[in-house]
């Protein structure tokens, strides 16, 4: 069956699942179990994915993985973070770069992607064209988190140096607002870096 991407999109926070009519693999739930188990359906969960560890990311996550046991992946350098939010649960998956997940014959390729968060994820897909981005990158550029750049450095080195070597037709889906592509954000990198953490 044929791989596709679907978006949940709740409290400013996009949601993604990607899989097919059987299974599939949710990318940040957010806040919003009832909107992501009800775009799920019947399929089974195989793994819930936490880009970063930010609680309007990932509060939703062990309820969302609760229905089919699924495990939830999470940077381990987030853990502090999703403690903050579940101090109870750990997430089952300690993602590393170049880790790799699949789902509906397509591979989601994980990319440390540091800076918003120490332990900020990418996931690529290359059947897809598609990255997922999280908070590391938005069409707007490199993303705050609470109107201050925690490393801003970090954050615009890992979009050059991780995210802009892809293809430059590879869709980019963010943790929020509307999708660009990697030749588009490429496009505004010089002037997001000299702009710095405004």
């Amino acid at each position: 069956m044929t791989p596709r991407i679907e978006q949940v999109s709740s409290d400013d926070v996009n949601a993604w699942i990607i899989g097919d009519d059987e299974e599939v693999i949710v990318i940040d739930p957010g806040r919003d179990r009832a909107g992501v188990l009800a775009a799920v359906g019947d399929r089974e969960v195989l793994a819930v994915i936490c880009t970063h560890g930010h609680p309007d990311h990932v509060a939703a996550a062990p309820e969302v993985a609760e229905p089919d046991e699924a495990p939830v992946a999470l940077h381990p350098k987030d853990l502090n973070l999703w403690r903050d939010t579940h101090p109870e649960d750990d997430a089952e998956i300690e993602m590393s770069d170049g880790g790799v997940f699949e789902v509906a014959d397509v591979q989601l390729e994980v990319i440390h992607a540091p800076g918003h968060t120490p332990g900020s994820v990418c996931l690529y897909c290359a059947d897809l064209d598609v990255v997922f981005t999280g908070h590391a990158l938005l069409a707007s550029g490199p993303v705050p988190h609470d109107g201050e750049f925690p490393d801003f450095a970090g954050q615009v080195n890992a979009i050059g140096e991780y995210l802009l070597t892809l293809p430059g037709g590879t869709r980019v889906l963010p943790g929020e607002g509307e999708e660009t592509t990697i030749g588009a954000a490429e496009k505004h990198f010089d002037v997001w870096v000299a702009a710095g953490p405004s």
